[in-house]
């Protein structure tokens, strides 16, 4: 069988995938293929998320994050007004729930300055005018830039601007099966041979990576988050989003509101850990990767405190009492009879070095080779897509076109 070729093969058609792609196409590449193993795109992460645009607050400042995360943020907006797409400039406000957590309030805004995003600190006054169901204690971080977009919208934008572009071709349905020698990889359509592969695989970034002998050290466990949300008519009114401090343990924000695009008000994303890269139900998703997942969060949760506080708290937010309760914090008025259940569930593809067991809060680029590999691409990775695409084509492919 004659392989298929092209300059340049991306592996995985999500939001990094895309972005990839359109930079690529923008500094003059003619030939770029995009390998999808399922039959549409947005089907995980990349069209499963809340659609929020983080504004740089979280991440230390010489982090990967924090370099892509604002640029990223004004690109997609920029983008969104550019094709006409919903962008939602709500804003955020992070409160606190106890006293202790106002030292983490106040990291938290020394981080944001130092990565250029423009917060105010609130007292509790301050909140209640720009979100006044919010509730916190002494006084509240209020994130100006950060915004919500609608993902599966950016995602066939993306799509339809790739494709009618004439310089890349996007097979859906197409799954890679591993490596095929030198210049080339083995999938579920045949042969591919390329001058340049690009793994952006997402939850199956790792998998892929382990084709080319890279990332041997990484283990991929999946959290599941599920989400709640407000009936229509509900008098909890939200403005835009109301987070928590997060727990600097973790690489989770803890559940939090966000209004979407389309009015919706969500409540969520939980943290527990899943059976699967794609076990989205109760049982479905969960397939032979379930015993390997299962003895290292075994591993971990003796290992890594933070871990075990996740794997002991998160479970019991499948029952809505749990999960509510944290909701509770963070607003006044909050009852439970004005929440219903929501379809949207997401899996986080969290990365750990098992070498140290600890779970990693950066964004990953490898290179072997004649690939790349973009490892834990975990938020804020849509919000960074489009400057994590800049960046790796300045670091990686500058004069390749």
């Amino acid at each position: 069988m004659t392989a298929e070729r092209a300059d340049i093969v991306i592996v995985g058609a999500g939001i990094i995938g895309l972005g990839l792609a359109r930079e690529f196409a923008a500094r003059g590449a003619r030939d770029v293929l995009l390998l999808e193993k399922e039959e549409g795109l947005g089907r995980h992460a990349s069209g499963r998320n809340s659609g929020v645009l983080h504004a740089g607050i979280y991440y230390a400042p010489d982090s990967r994050k924090a370099r892509t995360c604002l640029a990223g943020n004004m690109a997609m907006r920029g983008y969104c007004l550019e094709k006409g797409l919903p962008l939602l400039e709500s804003g955020k406000v992070i409160v606190a729930r106890e006293e202790a957590e106002l030292p983490i309030l106040d990291e938290l805004a020394r981080r944001a300055a130092a990565n250029g995003a423009r917060v105010e600190m609130l007292d509790e006054k301050g909140l209640a005018e720009v979100e006044p169901s919010a509730r916190t204690v002494g006084r509240a971080l209020w994130s100006r830039m950060t915004a919500v977009v609608d993902p599966k919208a950016v995602l066939a934008s993306m799509q339809a601007d790739l494709t009618g572009s004439g310089r890349v071709r996007i097979r859906t349905g197409v799954e890679v099966l591993g490596a095929a020698g030198p210049g080339a990889i083995r999938t579920s359509a045949g042969p591919v041979s390329y001058g340049r592969l690009v793994n952006a695989a997402g939850a199956h970034c790792d998998r892929v990576a382990r084709f080319f002998g890279v990332g041997e050290h990484y283990r991929l466990i999946p959290f599941k988050g599920i989400y709640r949300k407000l009936r229509p008519g509900a008098r909890l009114a939200v403005n835009g989003n109301i987070y928590p401090v997060p727990d600097p343990r973790n690489p989770f924000l803890g559940v939090h509101f966000t209004r979407s695009v389309k009015g919706d008000v969500y409540l969520g994303p939980t943290a527990i850990p899943a059976f699967g890269r794609e076990n989205y139900g109760i049982l479905a998703g969960v397939d032979g990767d379930a015993p390997r997942i299962l003895a290292e969060d075994a591993i971990l949760f003796f290992r890594n405190a933070g871990f075990r506080s996740v794997a002991l708290s998160e479970p019991r937010k499948y029952l809505p009492a749990f999960l509510h309760r944290d909701a509770a914090r963070l607003v006044h008025g909050f009852d439970p009879a004005e929440v219903e259940r929501a379809d949207k569930v997401g899996i986080r593809p969290q990365l750990v070095d098992w070498r140290t067991k600890t779970l990693l809060m950066d964004f990953i680029v490898e290179r072997a080779g004649d690939t790349l590999h973009v490892l834990n691409p975990i938020s804020p990775a849509f919000t960074s897509s489009l400057e994590l695409a800049r960046q790796i084509a300045d670091e990686h492919f500058a004069g390749a076109f």
